[in-house]
């Protein structure tokens, strides 16, 4: 059983009010902090509601004995050997509802995890890339119809695979575009699983240890599509397509872009492709689960690197649109505030609000569920869909899971994972680190929503 203490959140975004939590490790309870900064005005919402709920339990519209459930259960998901580390934010209306901490992220020093913990986001790198790209067609540099070979002249002329590997590759009916590049619906693929038709080809290439975007691309040219553009949705090496755009219209890195254009403006100081050597040690552990015991087994940083990303300063570079970024919790949780303000944070706009709405509007056939570790739940479920570079429920009514109408989500390979509700105003955000989002482990996704989702409908 991992030790585990919750504390205060001190420093969420830098603007956010903090709420001091009672302690695990045997304290009294704490009087609540609240503190706010006026600068931020998008987020300086609702500050009174927020002392109410920690103070007398009134409903805002939280009760004080759902969000002790709340914590408890993320402090239960190390004590039951689920995670060695998770860190947790429920925010509404711009405001820190609850702050939860539990567990080391480092096991052999026993550091405890903390908000300045550095996780790595995988795929939740996807939704900062798309945002960056939305950045760029709100200026007019491309058009949701243009053709992907309009900026990546090599992927002209791409044919689809054949049923088996002796059959001929055949001409699509037209090149796919750039939505359906955004909307993983363009034929490619990641070649992960067995069954897909092109995972030899994606292997024999090496497509995800390019060691650039540019080699990246080349790679990607030789090898075909899964399927006619835009007649079904793939799981895909989509987003690190995108990467490689934004580097040849703008002419800077993929990284440099994302600094200047979201991560220095957010204030996303711990997010990136690399972790200076002086804040390695803040990176939280990674863990496999052994499928036959069960049990977390800790990996080692060249084990980690397997799964296609290594952080240190002097490794090789693939910045990787789909998968390549490290961040907090408190960075992260900016990102979210500016999607759920509409785009907008500390005054700067960043995305229109009706394009914010374009990116968590369904685009795929209602009968077509999705089938992929970043969704909410182990598989597809109706009302589900996708929009660009977001998973969407389109169709609360309809969809089993308990997220509101309109939820735009994702998730990451290590189990991190975020959901934003406009129809509540609240979003939520998790920091694991446990290898593979499908392990046998609990399902810290849905288990932390039904506790939130039936505390809002008490």
């Amino acid at each position: 059983m991992w030790k585990h203490c919750r504390v205060s959140f001190r420093r969420l975004m830098g603007v956010l009010v903090a709420v001091t939590l009672t302690s695990a490790c045997g304290g009294q309870n704490a009087a609540p902090s609240v503190e706010s900064n006026a600068e931020i005005s998008p987020m300086a919402r609702n500050d009174n509601a927020l002392a109410e709920i920690t103070t007398a339990g009134k409903t805002a519209p939280f009760s004080a004995e759902g969000l002790k459930r709340l914590e408890a259960r993320v402090a239960q998901f190390v004590a039951d050997g689920d995670a060695a580390a998770v860190n947790t934010v429920l925010v509404h209306k711009g405001q820190v509802v609850q702050y939860a901490q539990a567990g080391f992220q480092n096991v052999e020093t026993q550091t405890p995890v903390s908000e300045d913990t550095i996780w790595r986001i995988y795929s939740m790198t996807k939704p900062i890339v798309g945002v960056a790209m939305m950045m760029l067609y709100e200026e007019g540099v491309f058009a949701l119809d243009d053709p992907i070979s309009k900026f990546v002249p090599e992927l002209s002329g791409l044919k689809i695979v054949g049923p088996d590997v002796d059959s001929e590759w055949t001409e699509p009916a037209r090149e796919p575009t750039m939505q359906e590049l955004l909307a993983h619906t363009a034929g490619f693929s990641y070649g992960f699983t067995d069954d897909d038709p092109l995972a030899p080809y994606y292997r024999e290439k090496q497509i995800l240890g390019s060691p650039d975007l540019d080699e990246f691309i080349h790679r990607v040219s030789q090898v075909p599509l899964l399927h006619e553009p835009g007649a079904q949705w793939n799981y895909s090496v989509a987003v690190d397509i995108q990467g490689a755009i934004i580097e040849r219209v703008t002419g800077q890195s993929l990284g440099e872009y994302l600094q200047e254009t979201l991560f220095d403006p957010l204030g996303m100081t711990d997010t990136g492709f690399r972790v200076p050597a002086e804040d390695f040690g803040r990176m939280a552990d990674g863990f496999m689960v052994d499928p036959t015991s069960g049990q977390l087994g800790r990996l080692s940083e060249e084990q980690i690197s397997g799964f296609g990303v290594v952080y240190r300063e002097g490794a090789p570079l693939f910045e990787s649109g789909g998968f390549g970024l490290a961040s907090t919790l408190p960075d992260y949780a900016r990102f979210c505030q500016m999607l759920a303000n509409g785009g907008s944070f500390n005054g700067r706009q960043f995305l229109k609000p009706e394009t914010v709405e374009l990116m968590r509007t369904n685009v795929l056939p209602i009968d077509q569920p999705l089938e992929t570790p970043g969704l909410l739940d182990d598989s597809g479920k109706p009302g589900t869909g996708f929009g660009l570079n977001f998973g969407v429920v389109y169709d609360a009514d309809s969809s089993p899971t308990p997220y509101g109408q309109g939820t735009y989500f994702w998730g990451g390979l290590a189990s991190t994972w975020f959901w934003i509700d406009p129809e509540h105003d609240l979003y939520y955000i998790g920091m694991v680190q446990v290898f593979p989002v499908a392990a046998p482990v609990a399902d810290f996704r849905r288990i932390t929503a039904d506790i939130i989702y039936a505390d809002l409908e008490r």
